[in-house]
C-alpha cells in the first residue's frame, strides 16, 4: 500500500492553498447554520459520552467546531497550522460572541512543541484536514502526538471523504453532511490512487483548489490501533450503521 508516499508533495502545501481569498470564504462552503442542522449535535454527544471536558481541535480550520462546542460549555482549545484559517476563526470565535477561545498555531506532527506537557480528554481532527499529510511518516507522527496528548480513557476523532467510494465507484455526493453552501460547487478536478485535488468553484466563478491524500477507512483505523488506541468506532455521516460506499464522510472514534 503506497498511500502516497512517493508522491512529492510539498508539506505545508495546505497552507499557500488556504490563501486569504479562500479561507474567507470556507464559510461560504460549510453553510454553519445547515452543517449544525445536519450533524444534530452528534459531536457534542460523543463528547459526553466519553465524560470529555478539555477539547483540542488540532485543525480547527474557521472555526465551526471550536466555537460551537465552546458554546456549549467544552473548555476548548483550537489549533490549525494555517495561519490565515486561524484569522477566520476568531472573526467568528468574536462573531458569536466568544472573546476568550484560546487560538495557537500548531503543526499536526509537532504538538508536543506547542502544548508540552498538557493533556486534553479529547482531541479532534475534523474536516477531512487528515488527509493533508502525504508521508505516512507524518501521519504516524502525527498520530502518536495525538496519542500523547490524550488522557487515559480520552478520545481521538478524525473524520475523512469516502476516499473507498471515490476511488472504487467514482465522485458524488449527496450533498446533506458536510459541506452545505449553496453557492459553491464542488469536485475532483484530479483523481488517483494517491493523489485528489478538489476543486471548488464559486458563484461568482472564483476558483481554489486543495490537494489531498485519498486515504482509506480501513488504514485510518489501523493506524489508530498501530498507534495505542484500544478501540476504534466508525460513523457514516453520523450513522453508527452504514455500508462502505454509502456515506460523504467516516467519522473514526478512538478510544485510548
Amino acid at each position: 500500500m503506497t498511500e502516497a508516499d512517493n508522491i512529492l508533495v510539498p508539506r505545508d502545501l495546505y497552507k499557500k492553498q488556504y490563501s486569504p481569498e479562500f479561507a474567507g470564504r470556507w464559510d461560504e462552503l460549510i453553510d454553519w447554520q445547515r452543517r449544525a442542522d445536519a450533524e444534530s449535535n452528534f459531536f457534542q454527544d460523543i463528547l459526553k459520552a466519553h465524560g470529555v471536558e478539555k477539547v483540542l481541535d488540532i485543525a480547527c480550520g474557521t472555526g465551526f467546531h471550536a466555537v460551537t462546542l465552546k458554546a456549549d460549555g467544552f473548555d476548548v482549545t483550537a489549533a490549525d497550522g494555517a495561519p490565515n484559517m486561524l484569522v477566520q476563526a476568531r472573526e467568528n470565535a468574536r462573531r458569536f460572541g466568544i472573546d476568550d477561545l484560546r487560538l495557537v498555531e500548531a503543526e499536526w506532527t509537532r504538538l508536543g512543541e506547542s502544548f508540552g506537557g498538557e493533556r486534553f480528554d479529547a482531541v479532534i481532527c475534523l474536516g477531512n484536514a487528515f488527509t493533508h499529510l502525504f508521508d505516512e511518516s507524518d501521519r504516524i507522527r502525527a498520530l502518536n502526538e495525538v496519542y500523547q496528548l490524550v488522557n487515559e480513557d480520552g478520545i481521538a476523532i478524525i473524520d475523512q471523504r469516502n476516499y473507498d467510494a471515490m476511488l472504487d465507484k467514482g465522485f458524488s455526493s449527496k450533498h446533506q453532511s458536510y459541506y452545505l453552501g449553496e453557492n459553491v460547487e464542488v469536485r475532483p478536478e484530479e483523481l488517483s490512487d494517491d493523489l485528489v485535488t478538489m476543486r471548488y468553484e464559486y458563484e461568482d466563478g472564483e476558483v481554489h483548489f486543495l490537494t489531498i491524500c485519498p486515504i482509506r477507512q480501513d488504514y485510518v483505523t489501523n493506524l489508530l490501533l498501530d498507534t495505542g488506541f484500544r478501540s476504534v468506532k466508525r460513523y457514516g455521516d453520523f450513522a453508527e450503521d452504514y455500508d462502505l460506499y454509502e456515506p460523504d464522510f467516516v467519522i473514526q472514534v478512538a478510544t485510548k
